[in-house]
């Protein structure tokens, strides 16, 4: 699945002496009235649009401000200050600032657009502006709450340039509106030529209105206990994330087709896709139909260009304990409830009889693994492969450093150039659609059908765990579980390390409680950890379960529920006013 057709036009545009708070560009720079004669015209300057996703930058250090890092599932040596709680307003912010820039050039399509003679020639493209702009709105949403709306692309003499914010829920039914015009003029994903492959599809903007209208939904529900508004909310999310479903598009790779082959390590595998030899069953992309909308990368031609395999393999991360116990016991039961659970006093217990995807995301102690450039796979026959039978394997023996949990996702096992990985950024994948719904026919109804948890949430929790008890409602009565919880689990622990931990405790109002507690390493002492840890003993202190304490100085309060707006944007526009708690 390699994008073919889309270019990467970089629009460059003039420093202004004093930039607005909607940051515009001058119009002659972005093309101008010549260009808008011809349909390819707009399809050149759409693909710009697809240089605006999420990318592998989010996922590591402090790259993004939905990286999981910003959250309770994994920190460095230095938590950034946003998982601490202790940001404060900045002079500038990219994140409001390039948003802005990327609405105006939406607005600039669609406005032209307009006087265009032959719709039908550019109805495509018109479609992904409606998307972009719609994605660009929804992320100012999260992270600002109320923002100026703009429809077109004002001039610096604009009276929208001193305007007061617009109310998050206009706002959010303006994204709603666009994304519903983008599923009117996208073609469907089976419509999509091959030398196309790589644009948004109706489907993609179906999956992402399901997203959208999941988070506000659940943002009236628990932040303003505006019932009405979230059911209506919730509604759309459920019959958007269904209509993906039932158009049998898109299905849960290691399910059907060749993909098959790859078994349990199917999930594992599938983040690290390539066109090289990647994997133990030699697939290429073409056999991933879970991605729905994606950053595309190709080892040649446009590699990932950071070393992710490095910077995320091993302890480079450090994994908490917060999210190692979200991980579910091979019977289906958490870790406090499971017989199957064997406790901590040799590294490998924790580990054993729990979710197959613990061991495609993590290391466990005991475990051989390849590390791209530096330690690769050769024949990909494991007997092969370690050392020292002639292979390259690493034995990971657990603790070491850092949390003591290792982390292996997007970690390259075949062998690659530094940066030069080619596996694509899921921006949007099926997973997170059947979760999107089996969590908004919760919420909406209070209660969720064991048919609604099988064509859903099911199909997510059993891709690697075909023995694991399916979630139902008499499981989940019988060994009293808590359905909201269970659901917001396996929401965690598969979307891990793709950007949406921190959003979806901000949206369920749990943020202020998660946030402020410690995170944790291994349990260290009265375990093998202690005579076994591989390195120079840990210098952390320990709580009062042994367990290894990597920050206990959070301070997360209501007011991090949104991001201040940048003392820059206030000076040039000061109607826009502060956040709450940020004054």
């Amino acid at each position: 699945m390699k994008i073919k057709n889309i270019k990467y036009i970089l629009f460059m545009a003039a420093a202004l002496s004093l930039q607005s708070c909607l940051d515009l560009d001058p119009q002659d720079q972005l093309g101008g009235d010549k260009m808008w004669v011809k349909a390819s015209d707009y399809e050149q300057f759409a693909n710009n649009f697809y240089t605006w996703t999420t990318d592998f930058g989010s996922i590591y250090n402090d790259g993004s401000a939905h990286s999981d890092s910003r959250s309770d599932l994994i920190t460095y040596q230095t938590p950034n200050t946003v998982s601490k709680g202790t940001n404060t307003i900045p002079t500038s912010d990219g994140n409001y600032s390039n948003n802005y820039k990327h609405i105006r050039r939406c607005n600039l399509l669609l406005q032209n657009a307009e006087k265009y003679s032959r719709k039908e020639d550019i109805k495509q493209y018109v479609g992904e502006a409606h998307f972009f702009r719609a994605y660009s709105y929804f992320d100012l949403v999260q992270l600002f709450g109320n923002v100026i709306k703009v429809t077109e692309p004002i001039d610096v003499s604009s009276e929208q340039m001193t305007v007061t914010r617009n109310d998050r829920g206009e706002v959010i039914d303006f994204v709603i509106s666009d994304l519903q015009s983008a599923i009117e003029e996208l073609p469907s994903n089976s419509q999509i030529s091959s030398n196309e492959d790589g644009r948004v599809s109706k489907e993609a903007a179906q999956a992402f209105l399901s997203r959208v209208a999941l988070y506000e939904g659940t943002w009236q529900k628990f932040h303003n206990n505006n019932t009405e508004r979230a059911n209506a909310l919730l509604d759309i999310a459920a019959k958007a994330a269904k209509a993906v479903i039932d158009s049998k598009q898109f299905y849960l790779f290691g399910t059907q087709g060749e993909s098959v082959a790859l078994g349990e390590s199917a999930q594992k595998y599938m983040f690290i896709l390539e066109n090289e030899k990647s994997n133990p069953a030699g697939l290429a992309k073409s056999a991933n139909h879970e991605y729905i909308l994606s950053r595309h990368h190709d080892t040649t031609l446009k590699p990932i260009g950071s070393n992710i395999t490095q910077e995320t393999v091993n302890n480079v991360q450090w994994v908490t304990r917060n999210f190692v116990n979200l991980y579910l016991c091979s019977d289906g039961l958490p870790i406090e409830k499971s017989p199957k659970f064997k406790g901590y006093a040799k590294k490998t217990d924790e580990f054993e009889n729990r979710d197959n995807r613990m061991k495609n995301t993590l290391l466990m102690p005991g475990q051989y693994y390849w590390k791209g450039n530096n330690n690769p796979r050769k024949t990909w026959d494991d007997a092969t492969d370690i050392k020292p039978a002639g292979g390259n394997g690493l034995l990971y023996e657990g603790g070491g450093s850092g949390s003591g949990y290792a982390n292996q996702k997007w970690g390259a096992e075949r062998e690659v150039t530094s940066g030069k990985e080619g596996y694509d950024y899921p921006v949007i994948r099926y997973a997170e659609v059947l979760l999107n719904y089996a969590e908004a026919v919760f919420e909406r109804n209070g209660s969720i059908s064991d048919a609604d948890l099988n064509v859903s949430l099911n199909l997510v929790r059993c891709r690697v765990n075909p023995e694991m008890p399916k979630l139902s409602n008499s499981f989940a009565s019988a060994n009293g579980l808590d359905m909201r919880e269970e659901i917001r689990r396996e929401r965690t622990v598969e979307l891990y390390q793709e950007g949406f931990r921190l959003d979806d405790l901000k949206r369920w109002a749990t943020a202020v409680q998660v946030m402020n507690q410690p995170l944790l390493g291994v349990k260290y002492t009265g375990t093998e950890y202690e005579s076994h840890w591989g390195g120079t003993a840990p210098s952390q202190a320990k709580n009062s379960e042994g367990c290894l304490i990597i920050d206990n100085n959070r301070k997360w309060t209501d007011k991090n529920y949104l991001y201040p707006i940048p003392s820059d944007q206030l000076q040039l526009n000061p109607r826009l006013g502060q956040n709450p708690g940020w004054e």
